[in-house]
């Protein structure tokens, strides 16, 4: 039921543009929860999952760090792309990895790598202009040079390479997306297509972020409104390993949790009736629970590529901006949709226009 549902909203693209999205990338959530409520159990395959959309429990889980709520161990389907990565990781061993990722990736190493995102970003500048020629005006999928863009700004930071040096990986890792995906989506059976093993860099933090709506000032604030509409992940997802008590509920060892974010970043009772409108001026202000907005996941387990996501995305607009004006052309069909992060089903397509100085 839950694949059938995702498939139909994928299946139709949302009409005109508007940022009411629930209801597409998490179809499943969004129709179990007018009947249910917003927590609510479900079965997937053999295993209960406690769907769950109130930030008080929200943080109470991802802010635990005894245990209690656990990575979802990955099944064989989907250890193809995510490999032995931190993000499967637990106990020790994570801790380590979580210890030296940390400092590889803090706000003063990030600071130290901006000539290397200022330099791909010109890069790609260059390369737009080649395609606008004597145009006045001319469309570009920004999707997917902002893809491109970030793999290679990753290549040159994480990796000390180019993104030509490093292509064929990042064309592999495309080519798995789709299978795991399948695999995430799906109850394990023995048995499911299998690939040559590629461990995975999550480059996709950012692109759909860059690419979505955006203005001149309050560049934070657009960020993070951005963010909120169009979370890099739809949801969130654990395991108890034992008996757990979460909130009033007492949740027996082998439940796993759907920590619905996107409904949490869309919710009226938290965001007000305009939740669904993008509204930057209301990050004017410190949110007022710590749950209420989580775009790169909460506590320990927190997103270790944040901050490098945005200084990325800060400084790309920044050097697009100086250089162009744009607006969303009319070829652009508005369809986001939950691939490994949240993605634009059909690109982003839009009609730049050179500012001359």
């Amino acid at each position: 039921m839950r694949r059938l549902l995702i498939a139909a909203a994928e299946s139709r693209p949302i009409s005109g543009i508007t940022h009411d999205i629930t209801h597409r990338v998490i179809p499943h959530y969004c129709t179990w929860s007018k009947l249910y409520g917003k927590n609510f159990l479900y079965w997937f395959g053999s295993k209960p999952r406690l769907a769950i959309a109130d930030p008080d429990m929200i943080k109470e889980a991802l802010m635990n760090s005894n245990g209690s709520f656990q990575k979802i161990n990955f099944n064989p389907s989907s250890k193809i792309l995510l490999g032995d990565g931190l993000t499967g990781l637990e106990g020790q061993k994570w801790v380590v990895h979580r210890r030296i990722t940390s400092q590889a990736f803090n706000m003063e190493r990030v600071k130290g790598w901006i000539p290397e995102i200022v330099a791909s970003t010109e890069k790609s500048l260059i390369k737009w202009e080649e395609k606008r020629g004597e145009k006045s005006e001319f469309e570009m999928d920004v999707h997917k040079e902002l893809h491109e863009l970030s793999a290679d700004i990753i290549s040159r930071t994480a990796f000390g390479s180019s993104f030509e040096e490093g292509n064929r990986i990042f064309e592999l890792q495309d080519q798995q997306v789709s299978l795991v995906l399948q695999a995430l989506r799906s109850v394990y059976v023995p048995g499911f297509r299998k690939r040559n093993n590629c461990q995975s860099f999550n480059m996709d933090t950012s692109p759909f972020s860059i690419s979505s709506r955006v203005a001149n000032p309050g560049m934070s604030m657009i960020l993070n409104e951005t963010l909120r509409l169009y979370p890099p992940a739809v949801a969130l997802t654990r395991q108890t390993p034992h008996n757990v008590k979460l909130g009033s509920l007492d949740v027996p060892a082998g439940t796993q949790f759907y920590f619905a974010m996107t409904a949490v970043h869309h919710d009226t009772e938290i965001w007000g009736d305009d939740a669904n409108e993008f509204n930057p001026l209301r990050f004017a202000e410190p949110r007022k629970h710590m749950a209420s907005f989580f775009p790169f996941g909460l506590g320990p387990r927190i997103c270790v590529g944040q901050y490098l996501a945005v200084v990325e995305a800060k400084i790309v607009l920044a050097m697009i901006l100086r250089q162009y004006t744009f607006v969303i052309s009319p070829s652009y069909v508005h369809a986001p949709m939950q691939s490994m992060t949240l993605q634009p089903q059909f690109g982003v397509q839009l009609l730049f226009s050179r500012i001359l100085h």
